[in-house]
């Protein structure tokens, strides 16, 4: 979709909870993600989506992943400040021992998201499967969940956009972060940074069911040993790590 300029205030004026799929630009239209799945399925907490990222897979000089989720997203790609960044690499090096690891760095989609308690407007929210998301329709800028984020996981969109993706709906003046492709989880498909890096052969992140038994990745975590990025924390991230 081309020419298509969404600002804060367009979308609050268009904004009602009372429907499952609201219009917000010509053409596209934002389903109510917490409840409704858009084939028809309620979301259930039977479910809790997560991804096990092998550090011991992911080269330094590689960015598929980000490549994917920009493409995917509709992203610009930049590296500015004010530029949205959904994933990113990011280098983490042993003092001790000088060992140097690389990760990609997204959203940790929390079963106890910071995010989520410190939103004035509800803005912020954790779907019953974990997908921590931001409806653009409530959200005022205010940015209080980009400082609560310990991850540093949030972009805030500062400039008017065009051409977006018709399933990833943004705003200027809004806040965003890694979705786990949800758009592409509810028709049962990978997310674009998972297929991006089987793909290329690296096959570094894992994308599963954390609470079926049976899934490959809840499989993998009981085999070998996984790391939660600040686990001190509490927030039990959906998102984990071999081999740091």
């Amino acid at each position: 979709m081309s020419g298509t300029n969404l600002d804060r205030r367009g979308f609050l004026t268009k904004s009602s909870v009372a429907f499952a799929g609201l219009s917000i630009a010509p053409g596209m239209i934002l389903f109510d993600l917490a409840q409704a799945h858009p084939l028809g399925d309620a979301v259930s907490s039977k479910v809790r989506w997560g991804m096990l990222i092998d550090s011991s897979k992911c080269e330094s000089g590689c960015t598929d992943c980000v490549t994917a989720c920009n493409t995917e997203n509709g992203l610009s790609g930049g590296v500015k400040a004010t530029d949205s960044q959904w994933i990113r690499k990011v280098e983490l090096k042993d003092l001790r021992t000088g060992r140097t690891t690389f990760l990609p760095m997204l959203c940790q989609h929390c079963e106890q998201p910071p995010c989520v308690d410190v939103c004035p407007t509800a803005a912020s929210f954790k779907r019953a499967d974990g997908i921590v998301l931001v409806d653009k329709h409530l959200c005022i800028g205010c940015r209080y969940c980009m400082m609560a984020c310990p991850y540093k996981a949030r972009s805030f969109v500062h400039e008017n956009l065009t051409d977006q993706k018709t399933d990833v709906p943004r705003g200027k003046g809004t806040v965003e972060s890694c979705t786990l492709c949800v758009h592409r989880v509810d028709k049962g498909q990978n997310t674009a940074c998972a297929d991006a890096c089987s793909k290329a052969g690296h096959n570094a992140i894992l994308f599963g069911n954390l609470n079926d038994p049976e899934s490959e990745i809840a499989k993998r975590i009981r085999a070998v040993a996984t790391t939660q990025i600040r686990a001190d924390l509490g927030l039990n991230p959906g998102i984990q790590y071999e081999g740091i």
